[in-house]
């Protein structure tokens, strides 16, 4: 062995022996021990030498002298115990000495005689001496006296006191307790059987009989026994000299106080003393004695005390009497006088603040002293009895003050006064500072503090008295009384919660403690052993506790804190070096200072106290880095700890090293969780720091972790800091994980669990089978499924494979899901919520990631349990449950929050994913589903119904958001709900009157679930009693919105229009700018508004809440600002469509109008758009047709004009034509713009403006009159676009053609041409020629069918500017003056030119076009045999064949008018009129014959047929083909002409 190991195994075996000796005792405390036994172990010990004389005793170093020690005191004890004193004083007292077992033992005699060569023979030959003279007294008396003396000699008082010293208190040591009951039997029999003179010094007995008494239950008895007997005679002895010596009897009262009842017994005896003695050397003037000397009696009164007047004092009246004794000092008095000693004491501490200045000062201190440790003890046994002390301890501060202040300041009693103060400021901290910082005891800041470096820099601090005496007096001497009760005391005062003020004034000492101490206290000089240890473990304690302050609301502002000081300070000055020392010991030093330790209990020894120590820096380090602001820089104390040293050097090593401590477990899970914190916020690889050391490290960690009798909490921080490490710590995870790779096929990876791996662990942990051998905490459990769920988060492939395939694994994981929980308010483990909402979250990834056909069996049999086991229903009723109670108890507080917060959200994610993987998580019944659905609307209404708690308000968002989800994606579930208005609504209003700043998402959400609802259910058929209020909400919400939004803009554009300058005065910029989106609340609220107004169709609920709240006038301000400023485009396009949603009733209508509407749209609607310079088509992007644009919005106030018009006619005809007026260059230029542009995003455009149009055309006088030019423009227009229509839908390959040449070019005032939305961008992108193929023709054809419907309104428009038909054909007087000539007379198939005009061919070529399509789209679909089912085969093309009729019809009647407008015009040549016959004639004929061909095959009848002139009522039909009205029209017009 080497030396070191041989030194180890010395320890061991001395640490042995003492164990032995100790169980020995603790045996024969309860056993007798005979005769032979106690000759036996006297002569053992003898040998030995109590201890001293070791086999090995070469091999004894200093630092096992306490072992040595220890040994010897056991050895006594077993021998004083053996000689049951306790039974001799029995006999004794009863009379029966012979029944004692050592009534005659020479032996024994003989044996005694050799000793009395070392302390520890000291208690044996005084216990045998007793022993002897008790049982026969006069036979050895001779040999009684020798062994008595050597005894004294030995100094066996002071040798007791050291012994039980040595034992260790008495808190939980029962060791200590039995050995203080073995030598109270000792000294009570001792001082019963001999007088007190003959037993050496009377302090040594004392000291003595204090360390007894610490014991409590020996306090307790030594009241109860008489004061004639046992160590209540030292008691009396000690009150006989009072008050000239006061030291003796207040130190022996100090430990006679164990608790309350003790307590009151001691102030009761302090409080009615009847005697006071006095010392004269010399006999006074005003007494009078007998002539014995033995009685003087007082002539007159006196003052005890040489106090100033008014004072408290003593008064000794006149007469009374003193019995005289006189000895070596004089002549002691014992004055028969009845006083309280609580004013004594009061009046010696006056006394001293008298004398302080003087050299009386140090012989007042001894006598003050006593005083001080006694109010002390008092007051921290029994609070009650302060306020009777109350004249003593406030006269504490005054006597801080003074004596801190002297040339040489008595240590001792500023140390017990400082005590004092701890006690009282633990009950009244406020009351102690602000007596305390008058004093200038503590440190204090002369000039305010202002910021944190004025702060650090300690620059206009002072040390205060304290400082000055820490510096002077106590480092060169080495003692620290002061230090230490300064430590605490600070300590307490931060406990005490003082406030911001009191705390700023505390920041000079902790300052102090930051930079002058902890630093440096290490290299203090000391005079005894374990000094800095305790310093370093108070520094840290105070440390500890600042830090675990709750933070206060002025953390905000540029002063320091208590708190942010010290994390400052820790971070990057020396302080934190300091602490990352003290972290730095390492697990060895801890075990060597505990193997040196005579004893491993108690909470007071060395290596207990370095293990707090150590524990408190781990604790504070810990805190520092999570209160640490984020900054981007590195501090000092992130680099110490993180730096990588040589082998084994760095702290990451040191720290996880400390997983092989056993004797405190918090020091381990402490080390463990500081490093779980720097693997989350320090960039570095624990696994690096570790080196070679990391596979032992590892197996130690899964040693702790798989044992059956580890500390559980250990396990729990073990796993967390696991968890953690999935993420961060990718090098150390794989280490733990230590799968192993499967021999198998080439190029394919399979894992087995290695021998070390932590999931079999793990696997263990979740296993139910094991439940009933071994429990499992649900601490821990939780902690397990913790760590499964950071693999499957952070997509750990390798460790999910061996995971889920594992046998039983998926139905021990899902084991909590099918569990009875207790209900919400019964829940005493809140941490099962985690562990089920932990086996949710997992389930849901797993079935997020994998293919629904490669789920595992078991995970698919687990959630067909779940299904059938109505488990849904039950998890939603609990989770609603949940919120309920959430709800319910949030005025006392809600103490599981951040679990129930936690089972929400999993619940929410797995109910999301059931929208779309329904089939596999087996949620197929409708009624189930409806279920859920209505428990999470009842859930978010009980959250939401409480606007002003905000942990309901945090749970009801997270349910409002699956609210909306499920509101979306069961359309038909909730379509057979019961209705879900109601609920809303009230939602709604709740939420309307929470923080805003809050619910700014919730609203949103709330408002979007409430379109949903309205959407799906409508209204039900009937009225919902909430409408009234709803629409007020809404409208409220959105006037509030929309003056936000004026407000918002007019600063944006202010901002966008000031220069940046840094000087700029404007003040508003900090406020929050009101942003429009899409979901946000403004644009949802105007939806909302658009819905109700919608299901609100006689618009006598909207007329009453628009009367009250003027929503429209606020509305049309923000739309005619965002219109000016080109802002807001999704709230002006959410705008736009309410209004038009009002427009389409006539009460609505009029009230947009009346609101201004045309004001606010019509010229700022002119900063949308930019007119082009350079050619009409670069003013029409080719943007997708749906998404918001502001072309879009210019479509949408086109069409809103369009719905008035229509709504209000006459009573809106100006402002339309002001519209017109405005924009007619817009207008003009769009319906010129279809011959080169053929984007769905243009013709979309055309289509509204011909829209608007067709209204207009309805009033042509009054067009005519107001603006007659652009009449003929537009008239002129809409026949050449006629005309770029049937030449587009003539030539389809032409169209085809145009189109992909245009969508591939780049215009300037767009983007690149987007496919038509119809179009999958996935297929034309990667699919096919034949997909591609596929994709461009439906993109032709929805190209196509909007050209008809301009084609359509185009004609129908152009029918009001041609005469009635009926009207000019039979009509010979009608003044044709009034209509233009719309069509040239020519016949010739248009041409696609813009030179070329219109003509009588263009529109019999729009004829012959719209009967063609109307060939192909009957022939496409019809089957061979006809029937009149087959002809509506779909709606779209009964559409299309209606448009195609409608076209026809129209087409029809304008040439038909303007034929006859030319027949009788009488500028017309007779030649030309003539030809117009022939050509129309023919023309007509053959277009006639191929119609009747389509109607006898079935085509549909015109959809406007009732609005044409016909012979036949509309309503009738024929068999024959001349039935259909429209077609008699052009069957009377063609016999008309060819009369």
């Amino acid at each position: 062995m080497t030396e070191r190991q041989v030194s180890r195994w010395f320890l061991q075996c001395l640490r042995e022996q003492s164990l032995l000796l100790e169980i020995l005792f603790l045996y024969y405390a309860y056993f007798e021990m005979g005769p032979g036994d106690l000759l036996s172990f006297t002569k053992m010990f003898k040998e030995q030498g109590f201890g001293i004389r070791q086999t090995n005793r070469h091999l004894v170093e200093n630092s096992m002298d306490t072992l040595v020690d220890r040994i010897g005191y056991f050895s006594c004890l077993i021998l004083v115990e053996g000689m049951d004193i306790d039974f001799l004083h029995k006999c004794a007292l009863e009379d029966r000495t012979e029944q004692h077992q050592f009534s005659n033992t020479p032996e024994m005699d003989q044996m005694l005689l050799t000793f009395g060569d070392i302390p520890h023979h000291g208690p044996v030959l005084l216990a045998w001496v007793l022993l002897r003279h008790t049982l026969s007294p006069d036979e050895s008396s001779p040999v009684i006296r020798r062994i008595g003396n050597t005894s004294l000699q030995l100094g066996v008082f002071q040798y007791l006191t050291t012994m039980l010293q040595g034992l260790g208190g008495t808190g939980n040591n029962c060791t200590a307790s039995t050995a203080r009951m073995c030598i109270y039997g000792l000294l009570s029999f001792v001082i019963t059987s001999f007088e007190e003179e003959t037993l050496g010094s009377q302090q040594h007995l004392i000291n003595a009989a204090c360390e007894v008494l610490s014991a409590p239950s020996l306090a307790e008895l030594f009241w109860e026994t008489k004061p004639t007997m046992g160590l209540g005679m030292i008691l009396d002895s000690a009150m006989g000299m009072f008050p000239h010596k006061t030291g003796l009897l207040l130190q022996l009262l100090t430990a006679l106080l164990s608790d309350k009842s003790t307590a009151k017994k001691v102030y009761i005896f302090l409080d009615k003393m009847s005697f006071y003695t006095e010392v004269y050397k010399t006999k006074p003037n005003d007494v009078i004695s007998r002539d014995d000397e033995t009685l003087w009696r007082r002539q007159a009164p006196k003052l005890l005390y040489p106090l100033g007047l008014g004072q408290t004092n003593l008064r000794m009246p006149q007469g009374v009497l003193g019995q005289v004794a006189v000895g070596e000092q004089g002549y002691v008095v014992r004055w028969d006088y009845s006083y309280s000693a609580w004013i004594l004491f009061t009046c010696e501490i006056e006394m001293l603040l008298h004398v302080v200045s003087t050299a009386d000062v140090i012989l007042h201190c001894e006598r003050v002293k006593p005083i001080l440790d006694l109010v002390h003890k008092m007051i921290s046994t029994d609070w009650t009895v302060s306020d009777c002390l109350l004249p003593l301890t406030s006269r504490i501060y005054m006597l801080l003050q003074r004596l801190t202040s002297v040339i040489n300041p008595p240590v001792d009693v500023i140390a017990s006064c400082a005590n004092c103060l701890i006690v009282l400021a633990a009950r009244m901290p406020g009351k102690v500072w602000s007596s305390l910082h008058h004093t200038g005891f503590l440190p204090f800041a002369s000039s305010p503090l202002t910021n944190m470096a004025q702060s650090i820099s300690a620059e206009g601090m002072k040390a205060g008295n304290y400082g000055n005496l820490l510096v002077l007096i106590e480092q060169p001497r080495g003692e620290y009384a002061v230090t230490i009760a300064f430590l605490r005391l600070v300590t307490t005062l931060v406990k005490g919660q003082l406030g911001s003020t009191q705390d700023k004034g505390l920041i000079p000492c902790v300052l102090l403690v930051l930079k002058e101490m902890l630093p440096t206290y290490h290299k203090w000089r000391y005079n005894t052993h374990g000094v800095r240890e305790r310093i370093g473990c108070l520094i840290l304690e105070l440390v500890h506790a600042i830090l675990n302050l709750s933070p206060e609301g002025e953390a905000s502002c540029s002063t320091p804190t208590l708190q942010s000081l010290c994390i400052y300070s820790l971070a990057n000055t020396e302080a934190g070096q300091a602490v990352v020392n003290i972290m730095g010991v390492g697990v060895d030093t801890i075990d060597v200072v505990l193997a040196a330790q005579p004893s491993s209990g108690g909470s007071e020894g060395p290596g207990q106290i370095l293990i707090q120590t150590v524990k408190l820096a781990f604790s504070v380090t810990n805190n520092v880095i999570r209160l640490k602001p984020p900054s981007s820089a590195v501090s000092p104390l992130e680099q110490a700890l993180t730096q990588h040293g040589g082998h084994g050097s760095n702290l990451i090593a040191v720290l996880a090293k400390y997983i092989y401590h056993k004797h405190d477990p918090a020091l381990p899970r402490l080390a463990i969780q500081l490093l779980k914190r720097l693997a989350t916020v320090a960039p570095m690889s624990v696994y690096a720091c570790l080196g070679g050391d990391a596979a032992a490290i590892r197996d130690a960690f899964l040693t702790r972790l798989q044992s059956r009798t580890e500390d559980m909490r250990i396990k729990v921080m073990i796993l967390e800091f696991l968890t953690v490490a999935v993420e961060t710590q990718p090098g150390l995870i794989e280490l733990f994980l230590n799968l192993e790779v499967k021999d198998g096929a080439e190029g394919s990876k399979e894992f087995l669990l290695g021998e070390w791996s932590c999931l079999q662990v793990v696997l263990d942990l979740i296993d139910s089978r094991q439940q009933g051998k071994y429990w499992c905490p649900p601490l821990l459990h939780r902690a397990a499924l913790a760590f499964l769920h950071a693999l499957w988060q952070d997509r750990r492939d390798s460790a999910i494979s061996v995971l889920r395939t594992k046998e039983r694994f998926w139905e021990n994981l899902t084991t909590p899901l099918f569990g009875t929980l207790p209900s919400p308010s019964d829940i005493t483990e809140p941490c099962v919520l985690e562990t089920c909402a932990f086996v949710m979250k997992i389930i849901g990834l797993e079935i997020y990631y994998v293919v629904s056909g490669s789920l595992e069996r078991s995970l698919k049999d687990a959630l067909q349990k779940f299904s059938s086991g109505r488990r849904y229903e039950y998890w939603s009723q609990y989770v609603k449950s949940l919120v309920v109670h959430v709800a319910e108890t949030e005025e006392e507080g809600v103490h599981s929050f951040s679990e129930t917060q936690m089972v929400i959200s999993a619940w929410r994610m797995l109910l999301i994913l059931s929208t779309s993987h329904w089939d596999v998580m087996q949620l197929k019944e409708d009624s189930a589903r409806l279920k859920l659905f209505m428990d999470v609307l009842d859930g978010t209404k009980a959250a939401l119904l409480v606007p002003m708690s905000v942990p309901c308000l945090r749970l009801g968002s997270m349910m409002a958001t699956l609210l909306l989800i499920l509101l979306k994606q069961w359309r038909s579930v909730v379509a057979t709900a019961p209705d879900v208005l109601a609920p809303l609504s009230l939602i709604l209003e709740s939420v309307l009157q929470a923080d805003q700043q809050l619910m700014e998402s919730t609203k949103a959400k709330v408002f979007s679930a409430l379109i949903s609802a309205l959407q799906i259910q409508g209204l039900n058929g009937g009225e919902i009693s909430q409408l009234p209020q709803l629409l007020l909400c809404v409208c409220e919400t959105v006037q509030d919105e929309a003056l936000a939004l004026i407000d918002s803009t007019r600063h944006t554009a202010q901002v966008r229009d000031v220069p940046d300058d840094k000087d700029s005065m404007e003040t508003d910029a900090v406020r929050s700018v009101q942003k429009d989106q899409r979901d946000g609340v403004c644009v949802l609220a105007l939806h909302l508004a658009k819905e109700l107004c919608r299901a609100d169709e006689d618009g006598e609920h909207w007329v009453v809440v628009m009367r009250k709240i003027p929503a429209l006038h606020s509305i049309l301000s923000a739309l005619e600002l965002s219109l000016r400023s080109k802002q807001n485009l999704y709230f002006t396009e959410a705008a736009l469509h309410l209004l038009l949603t009002l427009a389409r009733t006539p009460q609505g209508a009029a009230a947009v109008a009346g609101a201004g509407v045309i004001q606010s749209i019509c010229l700022p609607l002119l900063s949308v758009y930019e007119m082009p310079s350079n050619g009409a088509s670069q003013g029409f992007s080719r943007k997708s047709q749906d998404a918001p644009c502001w072309p879009g919005v210019y479509r949408l106030s086109m069409s809103l004009m369009e719905i008035l018009l229509k709504t209000l006619r006459y009573n809106f005809i100006n402002e339309a034509l002001d519209f017109v007026g405005v924009h007619q260059e817009r207008i003009l230029q769009c319906l010129n713009a279809v011959r080169t542009v053929q984007s769905l995003v243009c013709l979309d455009e055309a289509d509204h403006t011909v829209g608007f149009l067709l209204q207009l055309s309805s009033f042509c006088k009054e067009w005519q009159f107001h603006l007659p030019h652009l009449l003929r423009d537009v008239q002129i227009n809409l026949c050449y676009l006629c005309q770029t229509c049937t030449y587009l839908l003539h030539s389809r390959n032409m169209l085809h053609h145009y189109l992909q040449a245009k969508n591939g070019e780049a215009l300037p005032s767009g983007p690149r041409a987007q496919r038509d939305p119809q179009t999958p961008s996935k297929a034309a992108a990667e699919g096919g020629g034949g997909e591609r193929e596929e994709a461009e023709q439906k993109a032709l054809l929805a190209v196509q069918c909007s050209l008809l419907k301009i084609l359509s309104k185009t004609l129908a428009t152009l029918q009001h500017f041609t005469p009635d038909c009926c009207q000019i054909i039979l009509d010979q007087c009608m003044d044709l003056a009034e209509y233009r000539t719309l069509f040239v007379l020519s016949f010739t198939t248009s041409a696609f030119d813009a030179d070329v005009a219109p003509s009588f061919g263009t529109l019999l070529a729009t004829i012959n076009v719209a009967l063609s399509m109307l060939g192909e789209v009957v022939e496409k679909k019809e089957p061979a045999s006809l029937s009149v089912a087959s002809l509506v085969s779909s709606e779209e093309t009964q559409a299309l064949k209606s448009l195609l009729m409608f076209t026809m019809e129209n087409c029809f009647y304008v040439l038909i008018s303007q034929a006859v407008r030319c027949l009788k015009d009488p500028s017309i040549a007779p030649r030309d009129k003539q030809r117009l016959k022939q050509e129309l004639g023919s023309e007509l004929s053959t277009l006639l014959s191929s119609l009747a061909r389509h109607f006898r095959r079935g085509a549909p009848s015109s959809p406007a047929s009732c609005l044409l002139p016909s012979p036949q009522p509309p309503g009738s039909k024929a068999s024959h083909e001349g039935q259909e009205p429209f077609l008699q029209l052009v069957q009377v017009f063609v016999r008309h002409i060819q009369r």
